[in-house]
């Protein structure tokens, strides 16, 4: 519940058609169960009391009588556990039978959601029994005590309001417009389902993407609990085919075939934190029925996945890589092709970024059917160059066939020492800046010779955390590596070293990505790399962490934390992830002014920093609020 994250379960038990007896029992074991791990919503298949498949029994009182006593006992049973179990079961309103979503909540049925759309075609003969939802809704008698029924009830946690949940039933998700749309439009943040959906051949396979995408669509959390063994198979059989989703992500699936139960936890406030991104979520509760429950607002065990590189795909990494460097190349080509330059001018480093930005331009030149010459390449060595790095440019630069041009810059920075007067043996920010200016207006120099366009090489953690010379490499006339973090840059560095046919690439690939980030302004140890930026700055994993949450989601600094935690568990400790929070929120802010101005480029993920539309952020802005936060931690 803390943070928003609700632990959530699918329950598909064996059940006894017709003997309501039973499956009260079955389901009532499964409540406790569920309430002692934390469980605080739960949700069982349709008709779940009595079994789907009892046929004409459901005109049968005996039946009915008994699923409402059995319901009435469930519902009992609930008293102090702390959890919202929804469960299936037929309930009589007037002279007319109602398939219905019913909510229990301590120790009593606190709504009753009725199907609104009944199947009555192939396999299908609900209409035999039941009547689809009314259009306006009404209150119906259980136990002695009026309870809200109708297709637009809203059950809301009074602690955690973004704990906002809505019924819909099987055939309800099937069709053009599912009463879930609505549902989400008027405030659910999670729409559960009573199913029972049958199995047939491949059928498996629509039914996930058809729940995956209705919770995308819908920004919400999505549980459906599909009916299992137990139900007759005179005609159908059903393989309980449960599911927990979030906004377009498959959270928790069943095992085929078995009864089972699966556990996720979905968070509300992202969710809610999305839905205000996209401004499109909110309506009017008109018409809708709002009950509220007190639940306790307590921890939440996360057994989630919580990927401690959210920028870097777990699945798919060969076929993602190549869509974002075809993405960034695309983005080049339009702009050669509009400004009419000449050539494409890359200051190469041998490093992870400049190589990234020299093989979207190569692939750019590529796709105009421009030869690799277009691409002036210029490696400027300094006080802080290494052979290691510098071959590596080389290597690559050559190999690639580009036009490259080697500028050592050492005379004219010392030039520019003695005209500022500045001491070139104190090696602070002047020292280091004024090699990173002076390689700029040489790239900027010869553009203007060549009729070019300087290709911008920063990434997006180096401008989160300002880590870039203003005006100096922080400024190009297009900047291809704008929203590629840090962490999936190497990623996209090895995978071109995988697929190019070109042994020099490949080489000088796996060289650039064995090699530590450094800017390679301070002098070298012995030859060796001595300014490390990661010892600096710190880890760029956390740090690309923490931009995502930040920037994405807004999430709290103790959230973020938390999460972090729990991602990062056995590699980072409690005091290194504080640490490094504290130095992201000081150095977000405070950079803030390198960011106001940047050059274009392409977004090609859902985090970009652009001031034009992905981040307005004022200049000024004050920090405290979160970094408090962090400091309290």
């Amino acid at each position: 519940m803390k943070d928003g994250f609700i632990k959530a379960a699918t329950v598909t038990p064996a059940v006894r058609v017709a003997d309501c007896d039973f499956n009260g029992k079955q389901i009532l074991q499964s409540i406790r169960k569920l309430a002692g791990e934390g469980v605080k919503l739960a949700v069982w298949p349709e008709l779940a009391v009595t079994g789907y498949t009892c046929g004409d029994l459901f005109l049968q009182d005996v039946l009915l009588n008994e699923a409402e006593n059995a319901l009435l006992k469930i519902a009992a049973g609930t008293a102090g556990a702390q959890i919202l179990a929804v469960v299936g079961c037929p309930l009589r309103h007037g002279d007319k039978l109602y398939n219905c979503a019913c909510f229990l909540y301590d120790g009593e049925v606190i709504g009753a959601v009725p199907k609104t759309f009944i199947p009555n075609y192939g396999e299908f003969y609900e209409l035999r029994h039941f009547t689809p939802a009314p259009e306006h809704n009404d209150v119906i008698r259980l136990g002695g005590r009026d309870v809200p029924f109708g297709k637009r009830l809203l059950f809301r946690d009074k602690n955690l309001p973004a704990f906002t949940v809505a019924a819909e039933i099987c055939e309800d998700l099937w069709v053009p417009d599912p009463p879930s749309a609505e549902h989400a439009r008027r405030g659910a943040t999670i729409v559960v389902n009573c199913s029972a959906s049958d199995e047939l051949t491949s059928k498996r396979e629509y039914r996930r993407n058809l729940v995956v995408g209705q919770s995308a669509r819908l920004v919400c959390g999505y549980l459906l609990a599909n009916c299992g063994y137990g139900e007759s198979t005179t005609d159908l059989v059903f393989t309980g085919q449960s599911f927990i989703t979030e906004n377009g992500k498959l959270l928790a699936e069943s095992r085929p075939f078995e009864s089972d139960t699966v556990v996720s936890e979905i968070d509300v406030n992202r969710l809610v934190a999305e839905r205000k991104r996209m401004n499109s979520f909110f309506a009017s509760q008109a018409e809708y029925t709002v009950i509220d429950f007190d639940m306790e607002n307590v921890e939440t065990t996360l057994t989630r996945p919580v990927e401690a590189m959210p920028f870097v795909p777990e699945e798919g990494l060969d076929e993602r890589c190549d869509e974002i460097i075809m993405m960034q190349a695309l983005g080049l080509r339009k702009r050669l092709e509009h400004t009419h330059c000449a050539k494409a001018i890359i200051g190469i480093s041998g490093g992870l970024d400049s190589s990234l930005a020299l093989l979207v331009a190569a692939r750019a030149m590529k796709m105009l059917g421009r030869p690799m010459s277009d691409i002036i390449t210029v490696t400027m060595p300094c006080f802080g160059t290494t052979g290691r790095t510098k071959n590596n440019a080389a290597l690559l630069c050559r190999s690639l066939g580009t036009d490259f041009r080697e500028i050592p810059i050492h005379e004219s920075v010392r030039q520019h020492f003695a005209d500022i007067g500045h001491d070139e043996n104190k090696t602070d920010t002047t020292y280091e800046n004024a090699q990173a200016r002076e390689r700029t207006q040489i790239l900027m120099d010869i553009a203007n010779m060549t009729n070019g366009l300087v290709v911008g090489t920063g990434d997006l953690s180096e401008a989160a955390l300002g880590w870039s010379t203003y005006n100096g490499d922080h400024m190009s006339m297009y900047g291809v590596n704008c929203s590629i973090p840090k962490t999936l840059v190497r990623h996209l560095a090895a995978h071109e070293a995988k697929v190019t046919d070109n042994p020099g690439v490949r080489e000088a690939l796996l060289g650039i990505v064995d090699t530590p980030i450094s800017p390679e302004l301070l002098p070298p140890s012995d030859g060796v790399i001595s300014q490390k930026t990661e010892e600096l700055v710190g880890p760029y994993e956390l740090h690309d962490f923490f931009l995502y949450y930040v920037v994405r989601w807004g999430f709290v600094p103790a959230k973020i934390y938390r999460l972090a935690r729990y991602a990062f568990a056995g590699r980072f400790d409690d005091a290194t992830i504080k640490t490094w929070l504290r130095t992201f929120y000081r150095r977000f802010f405070a950079q803030q002014f390198k960011r106001s101005c940047t050059p274009d480029g392409p977004k090609v993920g859902s985090v970009a920093l652009s001031p034009r539309g992905d981040w307005r952020m004022p200049s000024d802005a004050c920090a405290t609020l979160w970094t408090r936060q962090a400091e309290e931690l």
